[in-house]
């Protein structure tokens, strides 16, 4: 049976890691350059319309959101990164904000990196994926808005960077391909999530 959100209760917003909730449940954080559809990525997954607040103007999200799912793990919205349209200075703000609660988040189970399918590789995603990869946090790959190009295309700029990853690394991490339009690559994430949970439970 697919497993479905029942229950979901925004805790809080945090300026910083210190701020964050106790660290006693797993957590699955969600992260991506601007527009990359991570807030209406949320609400398909939660199955909830305006969960997380979408806009037409990039960058809206600024702070680290705890949702509390089922009594049992966190869901983490984090703001976006790359967005070219604020000061480098704010970018720089917002690059430090996540990468303080990736080092320092003990109860970080996994962390989605949201990638627009539309596009080939871009050099701020790729370093952020290496800064990752050198830090040891778990995280998946979530290509996004899949409804907008062709198979064909997504299959091309997936092979691209299946091919560039794979010069550094041994293996790919998870990857999943969704649409907030067709509803796909939930049921995929979720089942993900929960089958982690039940194995963490068993350790």
């Amino acid at each position: 049976m697919t497993y479905r959100i029942q229950e979901v209760e925004f805790i809080k917003s945090s300026t910083d890691h210190t701020q964050c909730p106790g660290a006693s449940l797993p957590e699955y954080a969600f992260v991506g350059r601007s527009n990359v559809g991570k807030s209406s990525l949320i609400n398909l997954i939660t199955e909830r319309k305006n969960l997380a607040k979408t806009s037409g103007e990039p960058g809206r999200t600024r702070l680290i959101n705890h949702f509390l799912i089922d009594h049992s793990w966190y869901l983490v919205d984090l703001p976006g990164y790359g967005y070219a349209k604020v000061s480098k200075a704010e970018r720089n703000k917002f690059r430090f904000l996540i990468e303080q609660y990736l080092l320092h988040r003990e109860s970080l189970v996994c962390l989605f990196v949201l990638i627009d399918s539309r596009h080939r590789p871009r050099e701020n995603d790729l370093d952020f994926i290496r800064w990752l990869g050198h830090q040891h946090i778990p995280f998946a790959l979530c290509f996004t808005k899949t409804d907008k190009i062709s198979n064909i295309t997504q299959s091309k700029n997936f092979s691209v960077y299946r091919n560039t990853l794979l010069q550094e690394w041994e293996s790919l991490p998870p990857v999943f391909f969704t649409s907030v339009t067709r509803k796909t690559g939930r049921e995929e994430i979720l089942e993900f999530i929960n089958t982690t949970n039940k194995n963490i439970m068993i350790k």
